[in-house]
């Protein structure tokens, strides 16, 4: 029989995944429905299409940057869960995403008013998982690229969903917009460019992040952190290099995209909650620049949350305190706003 080859810019391979999540080690699963749009009925069309999210997960980040930048806003629709998942006493079951946008947030005391019902299906479900279980599937992840249409999902894996919604963008908006970026250009060594970097980003950063930060061996601890921070080296160096504002050069492409979220979340989250302690991004003068950079970007500040960051990452750790900083060099999400902040001093020595 033939071995799948496992594209590892988009998931992780899962030879001996039992024995390796027995020895500690965190694994990512593989997402299960892997349509295309313009195949198997599901042609590209405005209206049609709804994004099931969570705020505080980065692979949910990838796909609501897309639909921000590419300026799909009023052409797919969008619920957000609460982003801390099911208690103990839930009827159901605990650690599932609902939506409850009557939930308080521990963090601030309040509502999170980003938070929505179940607007797509028509069903008003309470659980990402009963959308699953409508296809007689027993995944319960997100994001989830939905078909108002046919009441089906389309697909649950964000690599391929940015792609896509990249790919057919015209078509899926109600005007014509000349000035949208293409985060996949056509040409062929941007493209050679852009898969190589993926690669590294998503099994160094994207992934890495969580292999230091949820595995409970202190061995691939160590190895995932020293990979992290090398990596993160070798793209300041890159950056560096010749002053060059986005990763492939001066366009923002996919692979800034993919890059984003693990970076948003780093000072302010990951730092603590990942063990990913060495240093901040804003230690690092080049990638803090092209953060504020992308930061500042149409759309990008919107397509996500910081509260719900640290509400569905904190809420999950053992004590389900939540830190209410980091206040220096200023509050977060406040700091993006300042790529000076590097001339000024804020750098440790």
């Amino acid at each position: 029989m033939t071995k799948k080859t496992v594209n590892t810019s988009v998931e992780e391979h899962q030879n001996d995944v039992t024995a390796r999540r027995a020895k500690g080690e965190f694994v990512r699963g593989v997402s299960g429905f892997r349509n295309a749009l313009a195949e198997t009925g599901f042609e590209p069309e405005p209206g049609r299409y709804h994004l099931f999210v969570a705020f505080n997960c980065p692979w949910c980040h990838r796909v609501t940057l897309a639909r921000n930048i590419l300026g799909l806003q009023d052409s797919i629709s969008l619920n957000v869960v609460f982003p801390s998942r099911t208690n103990d006493d839930d009827p159901v079951a605990p650690n599932l995403w609902e939506f409850n946008p009557s939930r308080i947030a521990s963090l601030t005391g309040m509502r999170l008013v980003e938070c929505t019902l179940d607007t797509a299906t028509g069903k008003e479900y309470r659980l990402i998982k009963e959308i699953y279980a409508a296809e007689g599937a027993s995944e319960g992840s997100v994001p989830v690229l939905y078909d108002k249409k046919t009441k089906r999902i389309v697909n649950n894996e964000s690599a391929e969903i940015i792609r896509m919604l990249n790919e057919h963008a015209t078509a899926l908006k109600s005007t014509i917009d000349v000035d949208r970026p293409d985060l996949y250009p056509k040409e062929a060594a941007v493209r050679k460019d852009i898969d190589a970097l993926n690669t590294i980003i998503y099994t160094a950063i994207n992934n890495g992040a969580y292999k230091a930060g949820f595995s409970t061996d202190q061995a691939i601890y160590a190895q995932a952190f020293e990979i992290y921070f090398d990596t993160l080296a070798k793209l300041e160096s890159r950056l560096a290099s010749d002053g060059r504002p986005f990763l492939t050069g001066g366009k923002f492409t996919e692979a800034d995209l993919r890059l984003f979220p693990t970076l948003y979340r780093h000072d302010p989250v990951y730092y603590v909650r990942m063990k990913l302690n060495a240093a901040r991004i804003v230690n690092y003068p080049y990638l803090w620049r092209w953060l504020c950079r992308v930061y500042a970007m149409w759309g990008v500040a919107q397509s996500n949350s910081l509260d719900h960051c640290k509400q569905g990452y904190f809420g999950r750790s053992w004590n389900n305190v939540i830190p209410i900083g980091p206040r220096y060099p200023m509050s977060y999400p406040e700091a993006y706003k300042h790529p000076e902040l590097i001339e000024q001093g804020f750098v440790d020595d």
